[in-house]
């Protein structure tokens, strides 16, 4: 179970403008980007900074903005905002806006909002749980998010486990038919849950989310290996638990998808009480209450402020501190009274973030995932980058070039690239993505793949409809991160096809027919005349029909030659184009001598 949540105050404006851009990684080794987080909609002026502040170290975020619930009225399940009225001077587009120009995909956590048993009620009923997924998609979709991240803790710990058995294969079709519509749109869905160990041992954890059943339709999932100790002192997540419960994770699913859950925060308990409390306090110190929390930046302070020193330990991989804490007060019956209270504390520090990090090396991880970006120490994500520097993957240096950069339509195109590592080795048999993006597109769209030979290097011919601007893109993998080229900008111009008479009597009228290529409808045409040399306005503008065909009715002309062309006015996606200039023997009536 996550950190309660406090209201923390809310960022300026002027905040968002001051960390739009995230400081330079080194050169020469940059990181292996392996942390990401969460980015609570109550802490967006603590967690913004700290994320845009390392971007070196993060290619997503998840802004914790939403919730489900049953709507009264309709009952059906609707994605509720909890940003937009918790930060009404910052407007969501302006934080995603700063989070997009960070470079981070984007995939917002949901959480279930519902009372007990509601959700597993909702997915035992197949066009209820259709609903929902639908419910999700579309927001997903309409905000043009990277994915969505469920985490969706009411089974574990509002529900009674007795119906965990019943529950977790309602929650494994859901699972399924949400992969289902979002990889349709081409998003990306993750899952945030308790830990879940081997069933075959002894400690099954919270089995309810089913990891082995799901590990097919999901693209992440992020652990909380946190929370270990809650009701009794003890470390937040011992490092031999959290790798037993890795060790679990990547037996049921590829290691890539797995995210180790990590800490920003600390607890802190009483141990012991000697004396009367005062009455105000009294029913939060005592032995076994619910534990105080704090954010690891505030650790040292605490530990400094009652005079002790945090000490690692080994065992666990955490910070601990205890100390002592005097309470002086009243009675309720208002006399004088003092309690000293005995505490303990537990948290995770930089040493404990690089422990945890190095699994992410040891068994090939997707990453780590802090709750939440912003709550520690300076030091704890240098201690992050310092193992991302040692496990960062080969640089790919990729490069474009065509053949022409300025085509009329239907016209192919010949693009070469070359793909390598740092040291000039090529990347040999690696498939590569030839995407385009054109005026109006926000994402890169697949135009054809290729693939490198012995030399890293790959030709290929490409046919595009419409002005675009190409690169060359590789996967990363864990030896070697991304390749991406430069882009290339290529222009279009569109063709006119025309038809006219060679040869009409002066007491004709004739007509001219064309097309427009490629056949768009709506597009507005205009004959033009050659006069003493200039070209002018001949015939009223017309547009182009369903199938971009065009007839410009011509009126009878005196005798001569009649040169003209046609034009198609430019739109958002194409420039002004025009024909060939064509010539029409205008004839006298009755003769068929050419004109003189």
């Amino acid at each position: 179970m996550k950190l309660p949540r406090s209201i923390a105050p809310l960022l300026a404006l002027t905040l968002l403008a001051s960390v739009s851009e995230a400081p330079p990684s080194s050169a020469d080794n940059p990181p292996r980007k392996i942390l990401t987080g969460w980015i609570p909609y109550y802490s967006i002026k603590t967690s913004l900074p700290a994320a845009i502040n390392n971007a070196d170290l993060i290619r997503e975020v998840m802004p914790f903005w939403y919730t489900l619930k049953v709507d009264a009225k309709s009952q059906k399940t609707v994605v509720t905002d909890l940003y937009t009225p918790a930060n009404p001077s910052v407007p969501m587009v302006q934080t995603v806006g700063a989070l997009r120009s960070a470079g981070f995909s984007l995939i917002p956590t949901i959480t279930d909002g519902t009372a007990k048993d509601v959700l597993a009620g909702l997915l035992a009923k197949p066009t209820a749980r259709t609903q929902i997924v639908e419910t999700i998609t579309a927001m997903v979709v309409a905000n043009n998010y990277d994915g969505i991240d469920l985490d969706f803790e009411g089974f574990a710990f509002v529900d009674s486990n007795a119906t965990w058995s019943k529950t977790a294969p309602l929650w494994t079709a859901f699972i399924k038919e949400l992969s289902t519509a979002l990889h349709a749109q081409k998003k990306v869905l993750s899952v945030s849950t308790p830990y879940v160990l081997d069933p075959k041992g002894a400690q099954k954890g919270y089995y309810i989310y089913a990891w082995a059943a799901i590990a097919p339709y999901i693209d992440r999932l992020r652990i909380m290996t946190y929370d270990y100790s809650v009701a009794k002192v003890g470390p937040l997540g011992p490092i031999s638990w959290t790798e037993r419960t890795l060790q679990y994770a990547v037996s049921v699913m590829p290691a890539s998808k797995v995210f180790i859950g990590i800490a920003g925060y600390g607890r802190d308990w009483v141990t012991a009480v000697s004396g009367v409390c005062p009455a105000n306090v009294a029913s939060v110190i005592k032995g076994g209450a619910k534990a105080a929390t704090f954010v690891m930046r505030d650790a040292q302070t605490l530990a400094a402020s009652y005079g002790v020193t945090p000490v690692f330990n080994e065992q666990y991989g955490e910070m601990t501190f205890s100390y002592q804490k005097v309470y002086n007060g009243t009675t309720a019956a208002g006399l004088a009274t003092s309690c000293t209270a005995q505490r303990t504390a537990w948290y995770q520090d930089a040493k404990a973030f690089s422990l945890r990090a190095a699994l992410v090396d040891k068994y090939r991880l997707g990453g780590i995932a802090e709750w939440t970006l912003g709550m520690e120490e300076p030091l704890a994500l240098e201690g992050i980058r310092n193992v991302a520097k040692a496990i960062a993957p080969d640089q790919v240096a990729a490069t474009l070039t065509v053949d022409k950069s300025a085509i009329e339509y239907g016209d192919p195109i010949s693009i070469a690239g070359t793909f390598s590592i740092k040291d000039k080795s090529p990347l040999v048999n690696v498939t590569v993505r030839i995407e385009g993006k054109s005026t109006g597109d926000s994402t890169w769209r697949l135009l054809t793949t290729a693939t490198t030979d012995a030399a890293g290097k790959f030709t290929k011919p490409l046919l595009i409809g419409k002005a675009t601007t190409i690169r060359a893109y590789s996967e990363g993998t864990w030896e070697r991160g991304e390749g991406i080229s430069n882009e290339l900008p290529i222009a279009m111009s569109r063709l006119i096809f025309v038809t006219a008479p060679a040869s009409v009597k002066k007491s004709e009228s004739f007509t001219v027919t064309g097309s427009v290529r490629p056949r768009t409808a709506g597009t507005f045409i205009q004959i033009e005349k050659l006069v003493a040399g200039k070209w002018q306005p001949f015939g009223s503008v017309l547009t182009t029909d369903a199938q971009g065909g065009f007839v410009l009715p011509i009126a009878a002309q005196p005798k001569g030659v009649l040169t003209l062309r046609v034009s198609a006015a430019a739109e958002a996606q194409w420039p002004i184009a025009t024909s060939a200039p064509f010539s029409i023997l205008i004839r006298g009536v009755g003769s068929s001598e050419l004109v003189k």
